[in-house]
């Protein structure tokens, strides 16, 4: 087995995750083998063995990479909104317009993905899944609602709801509901140009829907 520097693992499992990211977002997990990972980042299949378990691990750490990705970017446009209901319109277009781009970001959160690679990976939690020094591990991460009422993946990217409830701001006195209702409209992307939207009208459709539920979320702040 080749020993490989701490600068070489860090370097080499940067471009297995890049290389990864590339090959999942054009193909998808199934149609990805291991071999177009490694031709990519120009390294030997047996190498891709000392970094990830399995292709369902390096799917896992490419899927938290990339929601990561989708954190900063939240934080950074949620830091420039001046009012609650700014926060709230942010935060739906902003993840909305991430799903409709980004095929990763549509799989990690409308199609499950990474509850399926969970599964495939025996479930572990997602802070089980990280080491000492905070890398995401071979392990699982878990992405859906848990038996123990801890709070979803998705929730990192929305601590908002628990300020607005706080400060008594919006009709919904629960955060979670308010946390579920923006889950729930990120399906709405999937009516893009089905029969279910006229022809040429979702992104009017998509837009009425914001404004009308942030209107009617903040109706009597």
């Amino acid at each position: 087995m080749t020993r490989f520097s701490e600068e070489d693992r860090e370097r080499i499992r940067a471009d297995l995750i890049e290389a990864g990211h590339d090959l999942f977002a054009r193909y998808g997990f199934d149609r990805t083998r291991v071999s177009d990972v490694t031709d990519a980042a120009g390294i030997g299949t047996s190498t891709f063995y000392q970094f990830f378990d399995s292709k369902e691990a390096l799917y896992l750490a490419v899927l938290i990479a990339e929601r990561e990705r989708l954190f900063e970017t939240l934080e950074a446009e949620v830091d420039a909104a001046e009012t609650p209901r700014e926060e709230a319109e942010t935060i739906l277009r902003t993840t909305l317009g991430q799903v409709r781009s980004n095929p990763l970001i549509r799989r990690l959160f409308v199609d499950g993905e990474i509850r399926r690679i969970d599964e495939q990976l025996n479930g572990t939690s997602y802070d089980d899944a990280r080491g000492a020094d905070g890398d995401v591990a071979t392990g699982g991460c878990g992405g859906g609602e848990s038996d123990g009422g801890e709070h979803t993946a998705f929730d990192r990217v929305l601590p908002q709801p628990d300020e607005w409830v706080e400060r008594g701001e919006t009709r919904i006195d629960d955060p979670e509901v308010i946390r579920g209702l923006v889950r729930s409209l990120l399906f709405v992307t999937q009516a893009r140009e089905t029969p279910v939207v006229p022809a040429g009208t979702y992104d009017e459709v998509e837009e009425a829907l914001i404004e009308t539920v942030v209107a009617g979320l903040f109706a009597d702040s």
